[in-house]
């Protein structure tokens, strides 16, 4: 912005590579330091001071190359309102698995999933059944959000591990997201590259199918290896204990299979999920009256038509918005019903705010784009190209803290890179969901990895090494891009076609 007679103007100053690393330095200490000295606490306000710090220093910087704090506060704020989504979607959440616990729904899933799940191969079957549901509602979230937490509740019950449940969880859901044409990245990858929905998919099989495969196997050798067969007899005592405490009955399944006909109709995702959070606790009036009773609290009064309405009302409310649990004979029952509605999703909501005001304020100050702008001109060949955006989208997921940023930027930023060394832009959208979509989940502080470790009720520390699937995605599409494996080009005829369109920078 150049400085004008008469105005306040001034001329900004563009920072060194390694004068816009240092924020991301600052960060990765102060998370390092946290995780250090709370432990498994670091998420519940230590890294969202972290963040708040690190935004600060970076607005700091922002004032040495001459930006004022009304536009450091205008791409907060901008940064901020792309969250709103997810907010919106994190609080209607919380109230759905309160009132889904209430109505008995997920106590059902898990009891009929202990009788019919066989423990050796409960990875190797969360994994495909999360697949499928992600296909089918193009959403990673509302799989995670629904049959994810059963499957949590199943696998504990079994004595697995919550991180590998949650692993096979989150690999499943998002093999489902990617490869869903529902799913809102698979729609925005191709749009940022350049082609269209379906080449995309078809173009993006060839990575994403092997490396679901792989997943599959090694979730097969887990199980092979773990022992379960010790949890039997309390297996058959949770059974015995959750029948009691509710009215299990597969009707209740019509609640979950209301909400996945309404995304499969393309019904927004709020609306869709907001259906079944009602849609819950009508369940709930019906079928579990001594519940309702309990959470009513007013179980000792005389049993009137108007009382029942008073005690369902009330019941419902709090497993919307508050601390709901059962007491059962069994503590780990007690925790696996327990649920904290809409307040359980506060400190997520905090941790993503805090993460957008430090993407924000790395965005507007253009410290990010120096970074990546002063990494692409490392990449020289196809295969350096690929993992330099792949690298991108990683960087992206952990900066800005959202993964449509980490999509729409890289994309932006190599569209016309990769056309230019006569990659179709498959390529380039393939790599994007790749890197882009898969790795979210395994930041804390992005919005996907703290909406799925609040909502599995799992640390991303213990789940990411389990994310097989999310792992290995970017590396097969950086070594397909090492080895030339499926790599489409333009043939010499449709590079003439995109000169003659003045389409090609390439000299």
């Amino acid at each position: 912005m150049s400085k004008t007679e008469g105005s306040e103007e001034f001329t900004k100053k563009t920072g060194s590579f390694f004068l816009a690393l240092t924020p991301i330095v600052l960060l990765v200490a102060l998370l390092g330091l946290n995780v250090f000295f709370f432990g498994d606490n670091a998420t519940g306000g230590p890294n969202q001071i972290a963040l708040i710090l690190a935004t600060a220093f970076t607005v700091i910087i922002g004032f040495t190359l001459k930006y004022s704090w009304e536009e450091m506060q205008a791409g907060i704020v901008k940064s901020i309102r792309t969250a709103l989504p997810a907010v919106l979607i994190l609080l209607i959440i919380g109230a759905l698995s309160g009132t889904w616990m209430l109505s008995g729904i997920v106590p059902t899933m898990i009891y009929y999933g202990l009788e019919i799940m066989n423990p050796t191969f409960f990875l190797v079957a969360t994994c495909i059944v999360c697949a499928i549901i992600s296909i089918a509602t193009g959403s990673s979230w509302t799989t995670a959000a629904t049959v994810g937490i059963a499957l949590i509740g199943i696998g504990n019950t079994m004595g697995i591990p919550a991180g590998m449940s949650a692993g096979a969880v989150i690999s499943g859901a998002y093999f489902g997201d990617k490869m869903s044409p529902l799913s809102d990245t698979t729609n925005l990858a191709p749009a940022m590259a350049g082609t269209d929905l379906f080449t995309h998919i078809k173009y993006m099989a060839y990575t994403t199918i092997p490396s679901f495969v792989i997943t599959l196997i090694i979730f097969l050798f887990i199980g092979f290896s773990l022992d379960t067969q010790s949890n039997a007899a309390e297996i058959d005592s949770m059974l015995a204990i959750l029948s009691e405490t509710y009215t299990i009955s597969p009707l209740l399944f019509l609640v979950p299979a209301l909400v996945i006909f309404l995304i499969i109709k393309k019904v927004d995702a709020v609306p869709a999920l907001l259906v079944g959070t009602i849609a819950g606790a009508i369940a709930a009036i019906i079928a579990q009256p001594d519940i309702i009773q309990t959470i009513g609290g007013l179980k000792d009064d005389p049993q009137t038509t108007s009382t029942y309405i008073k005690q369902s009302y009330i019941a419902s409310v709090q497993a919307m918005y508050g601390d709901v649990s059962i007491a059962t004979e069994s503590p780990k029952i007690n925790k696996l019903i327990s649920t904290s509605g809409m307040n359980g999703m506060l400190g997520t909501i905090w941790l993503i705010v805090c993460a957008m005001c430090f993407g924000g304020a790395m965005e507007v100050t253009g410290l990010l784009s120096k970074i990546t702008n002063s990494i692409v001109k490392l990449a020289k060949s196809t295969g350096s190209l690929i993992a330099t955006t792949a690298s991108t989208c990683v960087f992206f997921n952990a900066t800005a803290s959202d993964q449509y940023l980490a999509i729409v930027v890289p994309g932006r930023m190599y569209a016309d890179t990769f056309r230019d060394r006569g990659l179709k832009p498959e390529v380039l959208s393939r790599t994007l969901e790749d890197s882009g979509t898969v790795t979210s989940v395994l930041i804390p502080w992005n919005t996907c990895g703290a909406y799925q470790s609040t909502v599995l009720h799992v640390a991303t520390g213990d789940y990411f090494f389990y994310c097989f699937f999310n792992l290995l995605s970017p590396v097969m599409t950086v070594v397909y891009g090492y080895f030339n494996i499926k790599i489409r080009k333009y043939t010499e005829e449709e590079t003439a076609e995109l000169k003659a369109a003045d389409l090609y920078t390439n000299d």
